[in-house]
């Protein structure tokens, strides 16, 4: 675990916003190493020399996000998006089947499952996702951090419940890879965007599979799903690769490219050393609310934090240099490793102006 000194160092090395910024809940900051490698890759297309180097920048991404995950590399394959792998793993499933969602939870978590048509979608409210799954459930989709509001999912919990009763689980970390300690092993799938947490340019998204791949059919598969790519170019894949890496997509190079350096980053900080700092602003802000009589949505250990009736305020934080969000008239603020004390109380000093 790095000390602060050294945390605040590496902080102020890579990131100059000119905004008081906490918003990473829709897009992360891009760290400077990040920014200079993708400027190095667009060189190569420019100038027209050989793009090894960016294959080898996605094997290295898929390397540090399966350690980030606690699984193996096998088990990981690259696609453009969330929502794409929710539909290979909706494609899998036999008509009638039960999938259990929370309710309210992320469009690309959910919408996959109701677009099939022939599928039984539950919904409960999240706080109950782990007592509803019953004899019959398939598959069990949830987001470990929703997006609207911060809350977390009891995991342990769901996945206690699922092994019970034979249900798979599929979780979407995209709101807390990068941030919150995450174990993608007790899970059957999980998926998570590398443009939020993970500070990495947007185009691509990961997926852990199980070593049996879990029933799952590489329905998008192309060439680089194949053992040997480049011998997979022309007519069908002959075979498939022999790891997770069957489910991979056509490889966005530029954002590996960068994405390799910000995950690069993360594992020099430590997530347990970014968890403390991100949950110690969230409560900062928390605590400055209630002493301005105002109640956030309750999400306790959340990095993000949502306000009730104060989301109409976001343009007037805007003009003020201060960036957040407004979801469904809550006001969202999100914390993040680039984020200080002095960024708190400077939104607080605006809210309470």
């Amino acid at each position: 675990m790095e000390t602060t000194e050294t945390f605040e160092s590496l902080v102020r090395a890579e990131f100059t916003p000119k905004s008081t910024y906490l918003n990473t809940a829709s897009n992360g900051l891009l760290p400077a190493r990040t920014v200079a490698a993708l400027h190095q890759a667009a060189l190569l297309r420019a100038e027209g020399r050989p793009l090894t180097s960016l294959y080898e920048d996605v094997e290295a991404s898929r390397a540090a996000y399966a350690r980030l995950a606690g699984v193996p590399a096998t088990r990981v394959a690259v696609g453009a998006s969330v929502a794409a792998h929710s539909g290979v793993i909706a494609a899998s499933l036999p008509a009638g089947a039960e999938v259990l969602t929370a309710e309210d939870d992320f469009t690309s978590v959910l919408n996959p499952f109701h677009v099939r048509g022939d599928l039984k979608v539950r919904a409960v409210p999240l706080e109950r996702i782990a007592e509803s799954v019953r004899p019959g459930t398939a598959l069990v989709a949830v987001t470990a951090a929703q997006s609207s509001d911060g809350r977390l999912a009891d995991l342990p919990a769901l996945r206690e419940a699922a092994r019970e009763h034979g249900a798979r689980t599929y979780v979407d970390f995209s709101q807390a890879a990068g941030w919150l300690p995450m174990d993608a092993d007790g899970y059957d799938f999980s998926a998570a965007a590398s443009f939020k947490w993970l500070l990495g340019p947007h185009g691509t998204a990961f997926l852990v599979v199980p070593e049996d791949f879990g029933g799952l059919t590489p329905l998008l598969a192309g060439w680089v799903a194949g053992e040997q790519p480049w011998d997979s170019c022309y007519g069908p894949v002959t075979e498939l690769a022999h790891s997770a890496r069957r489910f991979d997509l056509t490889h966005a190079l530029f954002t590996f490219a960068g994405l390799r350096r910000s995950l690069g980053l993360i594992e020099e900080l430590g997530v347990a050393a970014v968890h403390a700092h991100d949950v110690a602003l969230a409560d900062r802000f928390r605590a400055g609310l209630a002493a301005l009589g105002h109640a956030p949505r309750p999400a306790p250990g959340s990095a993000i934090v949502s306000v009730p009736g104060l989301g109409g305020r976001q343009p007037e934080l805007s003009r003020a240099g201060i960036e957040v969000s407004n979801r469904a008239g809550n006001l969202r603020a999100a914390f993040h490793l680039y984020n200080t004390a002095a960024d708190v109380d400077r939104l607080l000093d605006v809210l309470g102006g």
